[in-house]
Formats: C-alpha cells, structure tokens, sequence
C-alpha cells in the first residue's frame, strides 16, 4: 500500500462521521461487485422491514446515472446460481461506457438466492479488470460475510502483491457479522463490528464504508465509483453535481 493510500486510510478510519469524497480520477475502469446472495430478501424479526434488495434497487437506480457518465462500469453478481450454493458468479459484463441502465435493469431483475462466494467474487472481477497489467477499481456492495470458505483477507493480500494497482472499496449495506459461521474462516472478535470483508479495503487502500440507507447507500456508491470534479467533497446528503 502506498503511504498516501495509508494516509487517507487512516484519515478515515479516524473519523467516527467522516464526509465521504470521491476517492480517484475516472481513468482507470471499476467493476461492481453486487450482493445477489439470499440474505438480500431476508426481513430478519422485522416482517415490516424493506429488504435490502429493494433498498439497493432505488440506491443504484439514483447513483448509476451519477457515475457512469464519467467511468467505465462493468457489474458482477454473485449469489444466484443453478448448482450447488457457493457457484453463484456472473461476469455480467466488463467495463464499458454509459452502465448505468444496464446495471440498473440487471439489478431490478435480480432474483437473489445462493450463498456469499465473497472472496471468489472479488478474484474474478480482478481478472475481468486484467488487475496485473492495468490499474483498476472494485467496488464491493454485500450485507455481511463470506459464507463460502474463502479468504478474503487471504485473497486481499495475494491481489495487493500481484496486481498493478487495484483499490478494493467494500460497502457494508446493512451489514450483520456472524462470528460462528464455519464457512467463514477468516472472521476474528478483533474486527469488532466489521465483516471480514473489510480486510478487502483495509489491504489496498480502499475504503471500507457503511450504509444502512438507501441515501448512504447512494452516497457510498457516489463516493467510491465516482469522480472528484473541482475538488468538491461529498458531504452527507450530497451527491455528485448533476
């Protein structure tokens, strides 16, 4: 990790409200790491809860047509699958110009089921981004843990020496961490409240955001696809300049 990269970071990680700002220029392509898992249409204790694919839907419905004008999208889904729990990866598609109503009608169709195949996912979109040879962004949207068996800290750390600058961004969208879960190796007590997922941010100079809203949501998703434009941060409630 470089030492403005750690900088920031920490910065960050600081702040108990920090104002969220767009964290790179638009030259290098990003791919969306969506949560299509089952516990997106899971209410928990709270049948009158909206779930969270419902939320996520109006969040990338109103941040997409903000960012896609500006960055080369393309939008991997994982959870839904036809096999065993844990084979749910669609490569959608690679970066490409003007995504945003493609991820949009990808993500309305969306039919969630499967597992969180978390570290998987995030290897693959890497590849897409052709992580070795060019500089790229992942943009990671899930509710909670790798219940696969896989190593996000692990793969994290193997992206960050082979790649030849990849940023990870993991957005935590009503995120639940399960400290029992048997397929989810990696998570420790020491991660507090946090999914293992943030060691994805944490080792490439991410950053690791939550969002409960659909608002934070949108501002997250501004935050880490989007561009900085004159400098201007991105406050609570304020998104890109339209």
């Amino acid at each position: 990790m470089s030492p403005l990269k750690s900088t920031c970071l920490a910065a960050l990680l600081a702040c108990t409200a920090p104002a969220l700002h767009a964290t790179g220029d638009c030259a290098s392509d990003a791919m969306l790491v969506f949560d299509g898992s089952g516990s997106m249409v899971e209410f928990g204790f709270d049948f009158q809860q909206v779930t969270r694919i419902a939320e996520a839907r109006q969040a990338i419905a109103r941040a997409m047509p903000q960012v896609a004008p500006y960055r080369r999208v393309g939008l991997l889904i994982y959870g839904p699958n036809t096999g065993d729990s844990c084979s749910g990866i669609d490569i959608r598609f690679g970066p490409r110009p003007d995504a945003a109503q493609p991820i949009i009608d990808a993500v309305e169709a969306l039919s969630p089921g499967g597992l969180t195949p978390l570290a998987n996912s995030v290897r693959s979109a890497a590849e897409v981004l052709d992580h070795r040879n060019r500089p790229g962004v992942v943009v990671v949207v899930t509710d909670g843990n790798e219940t696969c068996g896989g190593r996000p800290c692990e793969t994290a750390a193997v992206l960050a020496g082979e790649a030849r600058d990849l940023t990870i961004h993991v957005i935590g969208f009503r995120a639940v961490v399960d400290f029992w879960t048997w397929n989810n190796p990696e998570q420790e007590a020491d991660l507090r409240d946090d999914t293992v997922a943030r060691c994805l941010a944490d080792m490439s100079g991410g950053l690791y955001v939550k969002a409960d809203t659909v608002e934070e949501l949108v501002e997250a998703l501004n935050a880490t696809l989007g561009c900085p434009i004159y400098g201007r941060l991105y406050e609570p409630g304020i998104g890109l300049p339209g």
